[in-house]
């Protein structure tokens, strides 16, 4: 045996002579202690006093959570302002709404001693993984103890005294007494405490008069009352968890299934939600959940916290009164009854001003639901994503992609420019084809071939991925969309495609979007700061620089007609429309290197509007909205991208389009860069790229409509490749001119 294994053992053997011999003093001596420990602990737990019934019972908010704009002067709203409680017996209160509670929130209510040991060491355990902050496994006992006699911090001494109080109050109160103090106490969201209450403002009924259905409801909203709120915008999930409370009860043995059956089918109607003194309210609720979804519904209850938004509440009254100036117009003008928008500050992601709908109070157009967080198709406003990939690629503004008929479905034939049956090829917003384009004029006059071109030779994915790291956090799979995503075939939210386009305000710097500068208790401690913020170089400061220019540039966007909407003399505004194909979306996002604004128009029903483009439709309310913001905050340039030099480029990615192939025909680019490695050397066998055969027919078209080119023999023996090219000298280029039938009208 090794010498180190034989000392080690030797000492082994020592120890356990010395436990043995002093085992009954260690024991002992273990013994006292805890005997001493436990008897402090329990003097200690005598001291805890439960209140009178009668206390609990007429409790009040103590401490409000005020939510301020950010300068810290304007109160947008109380949390507990003007707290709404009635108090009502336990014989008043209906008994689906005490079964519906249990079922979900403490089904052994009436075994358990005011605990659950299980629920607390499950809970001690995760919340050890989590950071060593106690919580959840709470009993309807715990939480009563919770919201009447205890505050609200998070520390390991106030929940073991939430413990032993559940305890103490179990003993001194029956089940049914703590069950009538908790339907009275606990909060359902904003001012509403208790059932009575709740009852009224949900159904305008008496708590005794609720049926299964509703009261399934009251139990669903418990464990978020802003997340599931109903007159918030997850109306889809307070659905679901209502028929989870459903469940539970079928479970627990308090409705049969046939009840269940009957309940969810029912169509619940809620009242109109009750006007309340609360400026920007999509805001202030979209704040709320933040400070639910990150410290808890309790903290909202009396915890005493200042909350210091990053809203400038100046810009967001003008921005509210612009939107529901332009949206009741759009009504009328366009049958786009709703609008919403979103102002942030590029450089550091705060939300300056957020407008849900033309008026959160108007129950005619859903105004509560917050359009500004809804996804919806982008339409052509998802283009720069798909240019600015391909520029990190290697391409340049100034590359030249054709804008001609051209089919995109390989299972489809080169010349059939139709959009049925699996098939895909999509026209422009005026019907007409331009022939070359480069790309900064492509997008600059947002064509949708070039586009769809674009977004091939960046890669779906590659794209997909640039949009989700600089805010767009709702795509999926590229298998969803296809070639499709270009032209707006994901859904997006305004608040995710404002942020996203910051990144492009800020050169490629990409903030994440906050709603929050700073948090402070009621002592004055900082709980949160936000005012350093941070963020990441997602696209190279060039590549950003050049998106900003394409949209910018009022010389490349001439055509459209629009620079009275666009244009600020005096000041660089980059702007970017879209609207879908059917006409249900509307957009217009444009920044400066410090204001980003977006704007969306439509329906909150989904239903088509007036078929114009979004800048008839959003233009002039995106227009009034940033003058007034150009006027308030400094005017700031965008900083001017290199000029790249043209030694070393391929000839194809420095725009030059008119060099013949060996063929001696015009070809479009996939014949001289690789997709795969565009900087590379040319592929030696272009049909071997699945989008050449469709790409390439078009362009030799067009160039032999045109007389470029000279007579050939085609080179390949590929199907889809055309034979001889006549050759017309006598036709001059003319690259802006249209030259092929008109398509369906497509969105801008």
């Amino acid at each position: 045996m090794p010498t180190p294994i034989k000392f080690l053992v030797k000492k082994l053997r020592h120890m356990w002579r010395f436990i043995k011999k002093h085992i009954w003093s260690v024991v002992l001596w273990g013994m006292a202690a805890g005997f001493a420990f436990a008897g402090l602990f329990m003097l200690w737990a005598a001291t805890l006093q439960i209140p009178d019934l009668s206390s609990l019972e007429n409790r009040v908010i103590q401490q409000s959570v005020n939510i301020y704009d950010r300068t810290g002067t304007v109160l947008l709203y109380d949390l507990n302002n003007n707290a709404r409680r009635t108090v009502v017996p336990l014989a008043n209160i209906s008994p689906y709404i005490q079964d519906a509670t249990i079922s979900i929130e403490d089904p052994t209510f009436y075994e358990n001693s005011g605990i659950r040991p299980t629920s607390i060491i499950r809970a001690i355990l995760a919340d050890i993984m989590a950071g060593g902050k106690v919580q959840g496994g709470s009993t309807l006992t715990q939480q009563v103890v919770k919201v009447t006699m205890l505050t609200n911090d998070k520390s390991i001494t106030r929940k073991i005294k939430e413990w032993v109080l559940a305890l103490k109050l179990t003993r001194t109160l029956t089940k049914n007494q703590i069950l009538e103090i908790y339907l009275n106490q606990i909060p359902y969201g904003g001012n509403l405490y208790g059932v009575e209450e709740t009852a009224q403002t949900f159904f305008g009924k008496h708590a005794s008069d609720l049926d299964l259905a509703e009261s399934a409801y009251m139990a669903a909203v418990l464990p978020a009352p802003s997340y599931y709120s109903p007159y918030g915008y997850h109306k889809d999930d307070l659905d679901k968890r209502k028929d989870l409370v459903l469940q539970k009860m079928l479970e627990h043995g308090f409705i049969s299934e046939e009840q269940m059956n009957q309940a969810k089918a029912e169509d619940v109607v809620f009242q109109k939600q009750r006007t309340t003194s609360i400026t920007a309210p999509h805001f202030v609720f979209y704040v709320q959940q933040y400070l639910e979804d990150k410290y808890g519904t309790d903290i909202l209850q009396q915890g005493g916290w200042k909350i210091i938004t990053t809203l400038d509440a100046d810009l967001q009254a003008q921005a509210q009164a612009t939107v529901q100036k332009w949206a009741l117009s759009n009504t009328k003008n366009y049958n786009a009854s709703n609008a919403g928008l979103v102002a942030m500050d590029p450089n550091t992601g705060q939300i300056l001003s957020m407008i849900g709908s033309r008026n959160y109070f108007d129950p005619a157009i859903e105004g509560n639901f917050n359009i500004a967080l809804a996804e919806r198709q982008p339409g052509s406003a998802f283009k720069p994503f798909a240019y600015a990939e391909a520029l990190v690629k290697g391409y340049t503004p100034d590359t030249v992609v054709f804008d001609v008929p051209t089919q995109f479905s390989t299972t489809c034939a080169a010349d059939n420019f139709t959009s049925t049956n699996g098939c895909y090829s999509p026209g422009n917003y005026d019907g007409n084809f331009r022939g070359p384009m480069t790309l900064r004029d492509a997008l600059a006059q947002s064509i949708n071939v070039p586009a769809v071109k674009a977004l091939y030779l960046a890669g779906i994915n590659d794209t997909l991925q640039l949009a989700k790291s600089m805010g767009v956090s709702s795509l999926t799979n590229a298998n969803q969309y296809g070639l499709t995503l270009v032209l707006g075939g994901g859904e997006v939210t305004l608040l995710d495609m404002t942020n996203a386009y910051g990144t492009f305000a800020a050169n490629g710097i990409h903030h994440p979007t906050t709603a929050i500068l700073k948090i402070t208790d009621s002592n004055g401690n900082v709980v949160e700061d936000n005012s350093q913020p941070s963020g990441s170089q997602i696209l190279p400061p060039g590549v950003a620089e050049n998106i900003n220019s394409m949209l910018s540039d009022p010389v490349a966007r001439a055509p459209l007609g629009e620079n009275s909407i666009v244009s600020f003399p005096g000041h660089d505004v980059a702007v970017k429309t879209g609207t879908t194909n059917n006409y249900r979306d509307a957009w217009t996002i444009g920044y400066t290197p410090n204001l980003v604004v977006g704007v969306w128009a439509g329906n909150n029903d989904n239903t088509p509007m007036v078929k114009k483009v979004s800048g008839f439709i959003v233009g002039p309310m995106w227009h009034d909205v940033m003058t007034y913001a150009l006027d308030k905050y400094p005017n700031v340039s965008f900083t001017t991208a290199d000029i790249p030099s043209t030694e070393g480029i391929k000839p194809a990615l420095a725009g030059n389009w008119q060099i013949p192939g060996n063929d001696g025909s015009i070809h479009e680019i996939l014949y001289w860069v690789d997709k795969n490695n565009p900087t590379g050397a040319p592929p030696s066998n272009p049909w071997s790229d699945g989008q050449f055969h469709l790409w390439d027919p078009p362009v030799m078209a067009w160039a032999a409509a045109h007389g470029i080119g000279v007579p050939t023999t085609a080179t390949t023996t590929d199907p889809n490749i055309p034979g001889p090219i006549i050759n017309n000298p006598g036709v001059p280029i003319q690259p802006g001119i249209p030259n092929f039938p008109s398509q369906q009208q497509q969105g801008q």
